[in-house]
């Protein structure tokens, strides 16, 4: 596949001196890519780790890791293994299942990159992927932004060294290599939009016109080419921003339609919108320029925009969702926003500010750390069952901390407050043995 090696040195894809995570799922196309990049990794010095993750929602998903981990073994690869409640994700987040696995999938990649553990994540998406990401945005309504397709290089970590391959190509090299891969049953779920375009919506368009996939991915790049002129021929200096909030005057939404609602995708992507948008979305904000002084919109995915005098306000109301799960063992845990959680087993216990020690021989086997909930009961020292919050209030922990404190936690029952409290129920009596808990900033 020497398209890929052109594709990646014309994109600057992979720098020297890298570590690529690629994520592997086990399929015919991400263990090809794994296979190449490791194929040509001393050639271009860097380094290929892979990523598998699991997302909980297939009985075979324990087979499938195994098969990855021990191929990557066969392969001398060193390899990384997650695993994800893909099930629980969609029914927090109100989101569907196909929507809330890829978002807890780039969670985890994300996080990967933040811990310098890899510099780029490698992803298998190849031509048939394009031109079904194509389809799929256009039938959204996504406008020009999701016409043009997915980038070669995305938020500088994500990067597609297959974009330009097709999947007969992928395939040949799988079979000329003897690679081993699993099929993903759940690929052929129709019931998911992707699968119903490339299982049942494109044979019939191919069987029509056979050219029509190369079409579409000639339409994408042609419309890349002109959004991003477009684009830089956009000045905005006069917007302002204010954190998760844009204020655009309203002269500038009465420019032409082209550079109007490409300073509004500008904006909404600036407060934190990483979705894309409808095109009647974008005109409801349009429409706002010419309303009354007060008028307000709600929109999709928690963003509201005023009309306020001589601006347009459009603000990111959606809470940030911090996620922290983690079995009560010894190690280091990172903690959203607040830095590290250390815990130790020592037998010398000295007093220490923000040092906690409980006994570990009374903290029940199902007990693990994570962030505080509704419903959370904690027994203060020396008696007395009070509200979590209640307490956090008493001890005068700010309103701005409490949602990133680690609780070790048996049910609702709170047994630990990292750097503030143990609870009655695992204080230490006599010369035990104790794990040592500690909170270090991450500043």
């Amino acid at each position: 596949m020497q398209n890929i090696l052109n594709f990646i040195k014309e994109k600057k894809l992979i720098n020297r001196g890298q570590v690529v995570g690629v994520g592997v799922s086990g399929g015919s196309d991400s263990m090809a890519l794994l296979h190449y990049l490791a194929s040509i990794q001393e050639e271009l010095d860097f380094e290929v780790v892979a990523i598998h993750i699991d997302h909980s929602i297939r009985e075979e998903s324990r087979d499938e890791a195994e098969f990855v981990i021990r191929k990557c073994k066969e392969m001398g690869v060193r390899s990384y293994k997650f695993k994800i409640d893909a099930v629980r994700l969609a029914k927090e987040r109100n989101e569907s299942l196909e929507t809330a696995a890829r978002e807890g999938r780039y969670e985890v990649f994300a996080s990967l990159v933040q811990r310098d553990i890899v510099d780029v994540i490698a992803l298998a998406h190849h031509q048939s992927d394009q031109v079904e990401t194509i389809l799929m945005h256009i039938f959204r309504g996504s406008g020009v932004s999701g016409a043009r397709g997915m980038e070669p290089i995305r938020d500088k970590i994500y990067i597609r060294p297959m974009l330009t391959t097709t999947k007969q190509e992928i395939m040949d090299y799988v079979n000329f290599n003897s690679i081993d891969y699993v099929e993903d049953k759940s690929n052929f779920d129709q019931t998911y939009n992707r699968n119903y375009i490339r299982g049942k919506l494109l044979p019939e368009i191919l069987e029509r016109w056979p050219g029509a996939e190369q079409a579409i991915i000639n339409f994408g790049k042609a419309v890349s080419e002109d959004d991003d002129y477009i684009n830089s021929q956009i000045h905005d200096d006069a917007v302002i921003y204010e954190g998760k909030r844009a204020m655009i005057p309203v002269s500038y939404l009465l420019y032409p339609n082209a550079i109007s609602s490409r300073m509004i995708i500008k904006a909404l992507k600036k407060i934190g919108l990483v979705k894309d948008f409808e095109k009647k979305h974008i005109q409801m904000i349009k429409d706002l320029a010419l309303s009354d002084n007060g008028q307000k919109i709600s929109l999709p995915y928690s963003i509201v925009a005023i009309k306020e005098y001589d601006y347009v306000t459009i603000l990111n109301s959606q809470k940030e969702v911090v996620k922290f799960d983690a079995e009560f063992k010894c190690g280091e845990f990172d903690i959203p926003k607040l830095g590290k959680l250390i815990v130790k087993r020592v037998k010398n216990f000295e007093q220490e500010n923000g040092v906690l020690y409980v006994d570990y021989r009374k903290v029940p086997k199902n007990a693990k750390w994570r962030l505080r909930q509704d419903g959370d009961v904690f027994t203060k020292f020396g008696g007395g069952t009070k509200k979590l919050n209640s307490f956090l209030v008493d001890k005068k922990v700010p309103q701005r901390l409490r949602d990133f404190l680690p609780v070790l936690a048996d049910g609702n029952d709170i047994l630990a407050i990292a750097g503030i409290e143990i609870s009655d129920k695992v204080k230490l009596t006599g010369e035990n043995t104790a794990f040592r808990i500690e909170i270090k900033s991450g500043k």
